[in-house]
């Protein structure tokens, strides 16, 4: 009797200390999240940076348009930066304006295999130290990046993008500046978010906790012309998680990207965690993919280009030394779908700025739109008009609404558009459809109608300043919602316009994979960091959301980690002594 009741005083003596180790170790496993780390560090707090004044007499106006005059006047020169050291070859290349392709703003010049081969091995090398640096200390880096950003090299950052990519002063700050700085505060956020997401259970006398290690091995980031902040945040997520990259920059955004490079190394970057490549497309994915290090893609461009690198990963699988993580956001060919319900202002407003801002070029922009016949009678020349008025010039002027397209080819390719659309009888244009490559690629605002639902205006990306309407009977509303959903393979952007709650809720449903950033009485573009994460599905990429927590736990390879805090005193169970 008295071994018994000593045996459960002991019992339940030691159950309770174990359980109040066990509140304890709750407690702490929250703070004690990030790897290499203070528990106690907190970052300041993010918000969404303020766009610039350029009101008249402004003084970011002034700097920026003396940036701007300094730029054209001395372009910039452009290396190759591998491990910190700056390389050039005899492969030399030119970043053209586009509203005026006679000058340039940037020189440049391409790696060779050899360099790009060279690129990863100061990725792999610098690689371990970077990823067991303390994460405060990481995010400082991306930290002062976007203070920096958005004081010192605020206006030429600005300069670099109007130039460049002929951006209107509103559009480059929107871009450049405003979303590139939160990129970089929102990842810090996103990062300290995913750190603190720690086990919450713990057996008795056990400890468990995660550590989100930097993957194995090197990342390929890919840029697109379109956005400097995509540039800067392709590469600058993955880095921030602890990787080292290898960063092919877009040719026809390379002043921009350049700018955005070294803001980084002055903000403290280790040399090597980010190596700067410009280099043939086709080149430079043929040497990555062949590499049994490659870790993970980080890309923003065309689907075909996607689809390539994602064929070459495959058809290479089992040469890597582990899974390569793809993470892409690619084509779109966005809607607008309008209810008889709808504000009529409000759309024709929306569609003005999504289609023709930055001349169609965002991966957002709106190429297709369903009118029905009641709502199309009301606002067809409002329509008409605003596409007819908009101020087309340069970028450097700042009454221009939008600017030249970004290249030759471009322009040729939305032009091949606009003579199909001449020809079809199925199409009228009612808007615009003049191009003009004399000075620079200009391609005016372009409101085409056609009668056809399945014309491949509507299914096809253009990436230009190009919106077809399909006007469609208003008791026809279920079968156009089909049309919308099964007209294009993209899954990008899409907006509804509708003021009835009901049939709002019911079209969300229908038109539920068509897009991952969906508007409702909105235009499809204009995304905001940290408010409406960004991607699509479908043909249109990946969907994992730049920045977003998801995005953020992509660059990382979780490691489980289970301590057991006292001895293991036996290898048997209690039954088996009965």
């Amino acid at each position: 009797g008295i071994n018994a009741e000593y045996g459960q005083h002991y019992y339940i003596t030691n159950n309770l200390r174990l359980n109040m180790m066990h509140q304890f170790i709750r407690r702490s496993a929250v703070q004690c999240a990030r790897s290499m780390s203070n528990p106690a560090v907190q970052i300041p707090f993010v918000g969404n940076e303020p766009f610039s004044n350029f009101m008249p007499g402004s003084k970011h106006l002034a700097e920026t348009m003396e940036e701007v005059e300094k730029l054209r006047n001395n372009p910039m020169e452009v290396p190759i930066v591998i491990g910190g050291k700056e390389i050039w070859t005899d492969d030399v290349q030119h970043q053209k304006i586009p509203h005026d392709h006679h000058n340039h703003v940037a020189k440049f010049c391409y790696a060779d295999q050899s360099q790009i081969k060279d690129a990863i091995e100061s990725c792999l090398a610098a690689r371990a130290k970077w990823e067991l640096t303390p994460w405060e200390h990481r995010a400082a880096v991306f930290l002062k990046a976007a203070d920096l950003l958005a004081g010192k090299y605020r206006a030429k950052i600005l300069a670099t993008t109007m130039l460049g990519q002929s951006k209107t002063l509103q559009q480059a700050d929107i871009d450049a500046v405003a979303e590139t700085i939160d990129f970089y505060r929102f990842a810090v956020q996103y990062g300290e978010d995913l750190y603190k997401m720690q086990p919450t259970h713990h057996s008795p006398g056990i400890w468990n906790r995660v550590e989100w290690r930097g993957l194995e091995g090197f990342i390929a980031a890919i840029a697109p012309f379109n956005f400097t902040a995509i540039g800067g945040q392709l590469w600058g997520t993955p880095a921030l998680m602890g990787n080292s990259v290898v960063f092919k920059p877009c040719d026809t955004a390379m002043a921009g990207a350049y700018v955005l490079f070294q803001l980084l190394q002055e903000a403290g970057l280790p040399d090597g965690v980010c190596n700067f490549v410009p280099a043939d497309g086709p080149l430079f994915g043929e040497t990555i993919l062949a590499n049994p290090h490659l870790a993970g893609i980080s890309f923003t461009g065309s689907s075909p280009t996607f689809r390539a690198l994602w064929k070459g990963v495959g058809e290479n699988i089992e040469n890597y030394r582990t899974y390569p993580r793809l993470v892409g956001e690619t084509g779109g060919k966005n809607y607008h779908l309008v209810h008889p319900s709808a504000d009529l202002d409000s759309v024709v407003n929306g569609t003005l700025l999504s289609s023709f801002e930055y001349s169609g070029q965002k991966c957002s922009a709106c190429s297709r739109m369903y009118v029905p016949a009641s709502a199309w009678a009301q606002m067809k020349d409002k329509l008409v008009e605003g596409a007819s008025n908009l101020v087309i010039g340069s970028a450097e002027e700042t009454k221009t609404f939008t600017s030249a397209v970004i290249d030759a080819r471009s322009f040729s390719k939305i032009q091949s558009y606009l003579d199909y659309a001449k020809e079809d009888p199925t199409c009228e244009i009612l808007a615009g459809g003049e191009c003009d490559d004399s000075v620079g690629y200009y391609v005016r605002p372009t409101v085409i109608q056609t009668t056809d639902p399945h014309n491949k205006l509507l299914s096809e990306e253009i990436f230009g300043p190009v919106v077809t309407v399909y006007v469609f009977d208003d008791d026809k509303w279920d079968e156009t919602v089909k049309l919308v959903d099964s007209t294009s393979p993209y899954g990008l952007t899409g907006s509804i316009f509708c003021r009835d709650r009901n049939i709002l809720d019911e079209t969300h449903k229908a038109l539920r994979h068509t897009a991952g950033n969906i508007y409702f009485n909105d235009k499809s573009t204009g995304s905001v960091v940290g408010q409406q994460p960004f991607g699509g599905s479908r043909a249109s990429g990946t969907n994992d959301k730049a920045v977003s927590l998801n995005l953020i736990s992509k660059w990382t390879s979780p490691q489980a980690i289970k301590e057991t805090l006292v001895p293991l005193s036996s290898h048997s169970y209690p039954y088996m002594e009965q």
